[in-house]
């Protein structure tokens, strides 16, 4: 599942986002600020210093050694430049909060050894701090943080719930993994000496998968800017269809698309198809049009027991052709007009 949301996460960009329209995963803020704030003229050394304690001053402490977070910060593009910015502004504090740092660095080390002290609370960002933060983290025009959310374990105001949940692949049926047998030989060994010079297995399958995800509240994670959410939906829809995990590729070239989409516009809440498969799939000269007959089953079941006032639209496609029983109103004959058809189902 997190192999499945990243693989769409870097397809965004070919389907209308800008990368400036994406966040940056790192720990490395401290250095990337600091190297701007080089450029602008200042030592590059004490930037390294002066971002440390700035990062540390609105919130997320750094390690000293590596200038590393803790964890992975998710935050817009902008934010390096803004916390130089932040950095820049308050040069000479931060250049005392850091001398001040290093006096009783330098005390501690030549006092004599005492019994160990309780651990005091780091001291609360303030107020004007917690401002900055809030410029600083911003992800309200970081599409794929509006898309997948952030947590922050520092401060809770910072995270974003996610507008997409993406449910981790099954199989439709009973699936036994296979094994691949490699071997590598030593180009240079001399032909007298035969033999591998590597030699295993790498275990494998072959499956029917049931992929499933939702969008929701994208236009609250992205206030105010309709077309950025309009295009966000565009681009999630087609980069989740065509996201294929980057795992082992060179061994297995894994590049199957998804033969049938359903894609369901709802008033409220969201339905996963997954129950269709909880006997698998078995003893059919077909694997792949018996799931999909299974799936549309299913939701017509659903459909039917929970009624279907919610469904502002629904639009199923497949690469077969084989909709036996979907009404010709729902078929979706190529995936530029399944998309077409949701997206617009949603301006409704």
């Amino acid at each position: 599942m997190i192999k499945l949301k990243r693989a769409a996460r870097t397809l965004l960009t070919q389907h209308g986002i800008d990368p400036s329209e994406l966040g940056v995963r790192t720990k490395r803020l401290r250095d990337a600020s600091a190297g701007l704030l080089a450029v602008r003229g200042r030592d590059k050394e004490q930037a390294q210093d002066i971002c440390q304690a700035g990062l540390e001053e609105i919130g997320f402490a750094a390690h000293a050694a590596t200038g590393l977070t803790k964890y992975l910060l998710y935050v817009g593009r902008p934010a390096q430049e803004l916390l130089a910015d932040y950095c820049d502004q308050r040069w000479d504090d931060l250049a005392k909060t850091v001398a001040a740092a290093k006096k009783r660095k330098e005390a501690t080390a030549t006092s004599p050894p005492r019994k160990a002290a309780a651990k005091t609370a780091r001291e609360k960002p303030t107020k004007q701090a917690q401002e900055q933060a809030k410029r600083i983290l911003d992800g309200t025009r970081a599409v794929d943080v509006a898309l997948f959310g952030r947590m922050s374990a520092d401060n809770t105001d910072f995270n974003v719930k996610a507008a997409s949940q993406v449910a981790h692949a099954l199989s439709t049926h009973a699936v036994v993994n296979e094994f691949d047998y490699y071997t590598a030989l030593d180009d240079l060994r001399p032909d007298a000496e035969p033999a591998a010079d590597m030699i295993g297995t790498v275990d494998f399958n072959a499956a029917c998968f049931y992929r499933y995800a939702n969008l929701d509240q994208l236009a609250a994670n992205l206030p105010g800017d309709a077309e950025l959410v309009a295009r966000s939906a565009r681009a999630w829809l087609y980069s989740f269809i065509h996201a294929v995990p980057g795992g082992k590729q060179n061994s297995m070239a894994a590049r199957t698309m998804p033969q049938t989409l359903v894609g369901v516009v709802r008033e409220t809440g969201a339905w996963s198809l997954a129950n269709a498969f909880l006997s698998s799939v078995a003893d059919v000269p077909d694997l792949m049009t018996a799931s999909t007959q299974r799936l549309f089953t299913h939701f017509q079941q659903l459909r039917d027991f929970y009624g279907d006032t919610q469904l502002r639209h629904t639009a199923i496609a497949s690469v077969g052709g084989d909709l036996l029983g979907v009404p010709d109103d729902e078929i979706a004959p190529t995936l530029d007009n399944f998309v077409s058809r949701l997206l617009t189902a949603t301006k409704a």
